[in-house]
This record gives structure tokens, sequence and C-alpha cells, in this order.
């Protein structure tokens, strides 16, 4: 395979062609400048992955999917094993969609992938939420699933909502998947991203989407959920149901997100560089699903190489560690030109706390300064992806809000450079730039203003009772909520609630 040219369009002007936001949203930016692995060594992690997919193989491939692989030129051994063709996998990754829009289920929402510029999203797919009243964590319900979509819609620098919890007060599938699928696009208006526990059920939340969008086969020409597929089990196998869904998912018109989540020292090699090396061969596994079930498909290159603590074997999501393999890995699948995602923002902390502030910020600005499509888990999430907090959501995107000025950088320019100001203000001039039509002009555009992280003095913090950060952000969540409505028109509603078995959402009615 030629070595690909290390960069993608980005920087002024590919922010200035990302597509229009609404104004409640951030507009995404440019990183790439993080770069933990050199050029070298992003070719040889490449050529080692290469080799695996070649010698060792993928185990465990479900019936159709080992017909659809051998018919296309793959070797099936004796031991059940795919094995990879170097020259296949290079002419895969050749044909794989360089770029594709994921939409929003309204205009005006939809983002770009592959264009180089950088997305935060929620994720985690958990199954305890912190309780805002007691403090302490329960299971998560589907009522968690709508709050959290909710609160998301209103945080400016989240610009996916991937599903956050597992509703588990539901265990019927069926019923789970489309209530789960239905509960997102009634809380917002952004991309989402679902999964589904059975291929049979991808139809039905195809078909509802399509009725929300007006019609049949409306949802393939403007899809706007990613399906979330984990069809590989590390080390090197194939999961029989997700599998199925991701084949499903891509024939139906889904953007398929592949998502490999090998954890260093226990479903993956402890060193780094072997932990990249396998969960690319992964994760390129897992995009041969999509291109062999429909060659074309949108698929998302999602890498997610997780840590463990080697003292215990548990997953740390908080570490060093996790943030400079996220950044390689988002470098490796820029190496390959394709749209990629992966996992910043697991906190091991339980609460918000000092640990979750410092390991939540060099996890998210790291691997955002990488330059990823999107950065999931990146609010939201805490107690090492067990929980989710809807507080957090709202903390997170503050943070988010200055981890996205790092990414950004500084424009330099000849206005920026201010030199006709600076002789503005001290020659006849002031003496000081604060009344200055720059000041006034830049004032939001170019800076970003806490509404939880307190500017105040101390003595003004001590007069105001001392207010910590947890509660400040127990109070926006609850503003979110009460000033917040169903977003699916009640006429719609009623007509999905007679074909699918949903639950509704209460409350006052969007119009």
């Amino acid at each position: 395979m030629a070595r690909r040219e290390n960069r993608r369009d980005g920087g002024r002007a590919a922010r200035h062609a990302a597509k229009a936001v609404t104004p409640d949203q951030t507009d995404p930016v440019a990183g790439g400048g993080y770069q933990p692995l050199a050029a070298p060594e992003i070719e040889r992690i490449h050529d080692a992955a290469l080799t695996v997919l070649e010698e060792v193989g993928m185990g465990d491939p479900t019936p159709e999917l080992a017909r659809l692989a051998v018919d296309a030129g793959v070797i099936l051994g004796d031991d059940r094993r795919l094995r990879f063709p170097r020259a296949w996998v290079e002419d895969m990754v050749a044909a794989l969609p360089k770029r594709f829009t994921l939409h929003g289920r309204v205009p005006g929402r939809e983002i770009e992938l592959g264009a180089g510029l950088t997305h935060f999203a929620t994720g985690g797919t958990v199954v305890r939420m912190l309780d805002m009243e007691t403090g302490g964590f329960r299971p998560s319900t589907l009522q968690d699933v709508y709050d959290c979509a909710r609160v998301a819609e209103a945080c400016e620098n989240l610009h996916v909502f991937n599903r956050t919890v597992v509703a588990s007060d539901i265990t019927d599938p069926l019923t789970l998947d489309i209530c789960t699928a239905y509960s997102l696009i009634a809380g917002t208006t952004k991309p989402i991203g679902t999964g589904f526990y059975d291929a049979a059920h991808v139809a039905d939340g195809v078909a509802m989407f399509d009725h929300v969008l007006g019609g049949e086969g409306e949802f393939a020409k403007r899809p706007f959920s990613t399906c979330n597929c984990c069809s590989i089990v590390p080390p090197l196998k194939y999961g029989f149901e997700n599998t199925e869904v991701a084949i499903a998912g891509a024939r139906a018109g889904f953007p398929v997100k592949m998502v490999v989540a090998a954890q260093s020292g226990a479903t993956a090699p402890a060193a780094l560089a072997g932990t990249l090396v396998q969960t690319v061969a992964e994760t390129l596994g897992g995009c041969a699903i999509v291109h062999l079930a429909k060659k074309g498909a949108p698929v998302i290159f999602a890498n997610y190489p997780f840590v463990s603590d080697l003292r215990t074997g548990s997953f740390s999501g908080g570490g060093g560690e996790i943030a400079v393999m996220a950044a390689a890995s988002t470098q490796i699948a820029r190496w390959y030109g394709l749209p990629n995602a992966t996992a910043a923002g697991m906190t091991d902390a339980k609460e918000p706390d000092a640990q979750y502030g410092w390991e939540k910020g060099v996890t998210d600005l790291a691997t955002g300064l990488a330059g990823p499509d999107i950065i999931y888990e990146s609010a939201g999430m805490l107690g090492s992806l067990i929980g989710c907090s809807l507080e957090s959501l709202v903390i997170d995107n503050e943070m988010l809000g200055n981890a996205r000025q790092c990414v950004k950088g500084i424009e330099v320019t000849d206005d920026s450079l201010s030199v006709e100001v600076i002789r503005d203000v001290c020659l006849g001039g002031p003496g000081h730039f604060l009344g200055h039509p720059q000041t006034l002009e830049l004032m939001n555009s170019e800076y970003v203003y806490p509404v939880l992280g307190g500017r105040d003095s101390p003595d003004a913090w001590d007069q105001a009772g001392r207010p910590a950060m947890r509660a400040r952000a127990g109070d926006r969540v609850r503003e979110i909520l009460a000033s917040s409505a169903p977003l699916v028109p009640a006429k719609i509603e009623d007509e999905i609630a007679r074909r699918f078995p949903i639950r509704r959402h209460h409350g006052e009615r969007a119009a």
C-alpha cells in the first residue's frame, strides 16, 4: 500500500466549508496537531496489522459472513478462521467511502465525516445512573435515556447524541431497541447513534425512522442515526449477533459504527504498540463485514484501544495511556483516509471531583488535538464506563468548550495581528482595549465564558454560600428538563405508537 499523506483538508478552509449548524451549537474545529506516532511508526503498525490479518486471521465468522468472504477471495481455513490477503485488505481500504454525511433529524444538524473536522459526542451504553437526588448509583431506565437526550440537546458543544445508558426496566429485546431509538428522537434533533440486539429488529427501526421523516425510503436518503456494532470479540474473533446486525444495518442504509474495544493486558497485548496492532487489525476486520455486505456502504473506523490497570485487570478509562492510544488510533485512521471515531472522557472517578476533572480534561483534550471525526463518550461518563450522570453532561459540555478552543488554535491573519488596533489605542487612544470595536466584535466569537465554572472572587463565592460544581450543574439540568418537551409532533407519535411498541414521554408537547 502506498504511503498516504498524513494530513487532511483542515484549518480555516475546512471550517468555513462545514455545514451550517443551528445557532445554539458550536462549529466543529480542525485538529491533527498532536501526533504521538512518527510516520514510519504508523507504517510499521499498519504492516504488522496486515500480517496479523493474513496469518492469524479472524475467528468465528457467521455462516453468511464466511460465504461472502470466500466468494470475495478471503481464505477460510480448516480452523474456521478467515485469513485476509494483504492485497485484499489494501483494496478494501481503497474502496471504503472516504467521506459521508451523518444527518440530523432536522436540516442544519448534519455533520460531515472525513472532512478533517472534530465533533464531540456522547456514548457509553452503560447500565447505571448517578442519581441526582440520592447521589448514589442505580440501574438506568428508559426515562434516563430520554432525559440524557434532552440535556444533550441543550449542550452546544455536543454535536452527536449516541445512546448513553441501557433501559434496564425493559426486558423484551425488540421493545428495548424500539423504545430506545424512539427516546433518542423524542429528546434531540442532533445526529444520533443506537444499536440493535437482533438483526431482525433493524427493519423495524428503519420503518420507524422512515415514518418520522415522512415516508418509506426516506431514512436511506437522509440517515440520521448510526447503527452501532461491536462485531469484534477480542482477541480477533467475530461476535455472532453483532455481525448479523452489522450486515443488516449496512444493507438498510445505516452508516455503521464499527466499534472495537480490546483492553491492553487483558484482551490485547500489554505493549501499547501491540494493542494498536491488534485493534487496527480487528477494526479492519470489522470494516470488512460492511464492505462484504454492501460495497460502498458508509462505515466509521471506530477503534477504541482500551487500557487495563494491570494490578487488577480492570478497565481504566482515565489514564494517560488511553489518551495517547486514542490519539495514535486517530493518526492511523487519518493515514488510511477513513471516517473515524475513538473514545475519551471515560473517567474512573465516581463523581465530579478533582480526579474526574483532570482525567476527562487530559483524555478529551489530547484526543481532540489528534483530530478524529468524532470523539464518543466525551461527556457524561464516569465510574470507568459503568455509569452516566446528567450533571456530568452539562459539566463536560463546558469542559469541551475549552478543549475545543485548544483544538481550534489561533488564526493568524492581517486583521488578527492587530497592528492598526495597537496603533489606535497607543497613539492618541484611551490606552486600553476594553471598548475598542475589535474587542466588541471578537468577545463572543473568540472567547468561551463559563456558565458553571466560577470566576467570581473568593469573597463573592463565600457570600453565595460556597456553591459546589455538582450543585450548580444539578440546577442547570433541572432548568433544561423543565423547559423541554418531546420533539416528535403528537400526530406522528400517535401514528408510531399504533405500529411500534414505544413508550411515550409525558409533558407539554412540541407542536
